[in-house]
């Protein structure tokens, strides 16, 4: 049985994971460092709205800051996330490409018609 405790802290973070803009973040952190105009460019997103999802996510450990100057450089910190996170767009790019191709089969059977 899943302990209540556990199965709130797992909906908290993936109520987290739940924004597409904080997932296009942490998915670009997942693959190397970066800051936030950076990210903010990246994920098509004003620097201040991607400095609130990115203290959202320190809080909960899933990314992790390093200070360099003025510079405060975010990565992706919880291995366990990344996968998750990894698993869930791999399967919803391949749920996808099978929709399109019903979709374009759907289609051609429509034009033979």
């Amino acid at each position: 049985m899943l302990a209540g405790e556990t199965a709130r802290a797992a909906a908290t973070s993936l109520t987290l994971l739940a924004d597409d803009t904080r997932l296009k973040i942490l998915w670009t952190l997942m693959q190397g460092e970066q800051h936030v105009n950076a990210l903010a460019e990246i994920v098509g997103a004003k620097a201040p709205a991607v400095s609130q999802h990115l203290s959202k996510l320190r809080l909960a450990g899933m990314v992790s800051v390093r200070r360099e100057g003025t510079y405060a450089y975010y990565r992706a910190s919880d291995d366990h996330i990344s996968s998750i996170v990894r698993l869930l767009v791999d399967h919803t790019s391949e749920e996808l490409a099978a929709q399109r191709q019903v979709s374009a089969l759907r289609a051609r059977s429509v034009k033979k018609r």
